[in-house]
């Protein structure tokens, strides 16, 4: 899938800006690198390495503009249902001209392809979010990701991260009755109708 970004979505008075977003390839790797990891340097995001990219790359979705990565993003599936939208990076100089929500929408319609019911995130950006229609939700009405990117991060014992959730599917989608509370000592997981 290829999507694009355009003068006229961005109010860009030149009218030269052409920004396009499809799924990286193994050449894509060192810039997604260099991407990622300075907002690592900075404890926005996790850290990446050249083999972990390697492989998850066909997670990824790239926005270029001619031959320069500015923004990516990630779909990772956690159940047949349900995706994450993460490693969500935008080159500082290219903020607020729309390549944040070109790459969710594009990861958005990648779910929706895959005929997944809900995307979540975790930010410290929950307006951009909300923006592109994500909610705030309390943290166990989602997967429990601790054991796989979470123990890793330096933050897990105290983690500052917002949990967001876009419903894709409301007719399939049922919330969770009785969210679990601290000590329940397990995660209750949200569950499709008829599912």
């Amino acid at each position: 899938m290829i999507s694009s970004l355009t003068s006229e979505h961005t109010g860009d008075p030149g009218g030269s800006l052409t920004v396009i977003a499809r799924k990286a390839a193994m050449h894509d790797i060192g810039a997604l690198l260099d991407l990622i990891n300075a907002y690592a340097a900075k404890g926005i995001m996790l850290p990446r390495t050249e083999f972990e990219m390697s492989e998850n790359i066909r997670d990824f979705t790239v926005a270029y503009d001619g031959d320069r990565l500015i923004g990516c993003g990630a779909l990772h599936f956690y159940s047949p249902t349900m995706g994450e939208i993460r490693s969500l990076a935008v080159d500082p100089e290219w903020k607020t001209h729309g390549v944040g929500r070109l790459l969710v929408d594009t990861l958005v319609a990648e779910a929706l392809e895959f005929g997944l019911d809900a995307v979540f995130a975790f930010t410290y950006v929950p307006e951009f979010f909300q923006k592109v229609g994500f909610e705030e939700v309390e943290r166990g009405e989602l997967p429990l990701k601790a054991w796989k990117d979470c123990l890793r991060c330096p933050k897990f014992q105290q983690c500052d991260e917002i949990a967001v959730l876009r419903v894709l599917r409301p007719d399939r989608w049922s919330p969770v009755p009785h969210p679990p509370q601290p000590g329940d000592g397990f995660i209750v997981l949200p569950t499709p109708i008829g599912g």
